[in-house]
């Protein structure tokens, strides 16, 4: 393999990779009632109409036939994408859900 295939086969994983965050992030918000767009769209006002995350929200399930996603599973794969500031709107949404504090 040379060196030009080897680049694109980390981006392609990076890509999977990043379409999985953002699948659990969709998944994670539906599970708790809040709609991920909006979330997003706090986060992020200047890139509305994510096509990533519109994509993901057709594989998310109901809320019933989902596992859960834990608070702080979401929060810590948000960071570690960089994705810092929808990890502090996340953050928020924890902190207000009545009787509970961060997973």
């Amino acid at each position: 393999m040379d060196k030009n295939e080897v680049e694109q086969k980390v981006i392609k994983s990076y890509q999977q990779d990043e379409k999985m965050m953002i699948l659990v992030y969709a998944q994670w918000c539906i599970n708790n009632d809040l709609d991920p767009e909006e979330l997003y769209g706090q986060a992020y006002p200047g890139q509305l109409n994510n096509r990533a995350l519109s994509d993901a929200l057709e594989l998310t399930v109901s809320k019933q036939e989902s596992e859960d996603i834990p608070d702080q599973t979401v929060l810590n794969i948000l960071q570690l994408f960089g994705n810092d500031d929808l990890a502090f709107v996340v953050q928020e949404k924890v902190t207000d859900k009545p009787g509970k504090s961060s997973d």
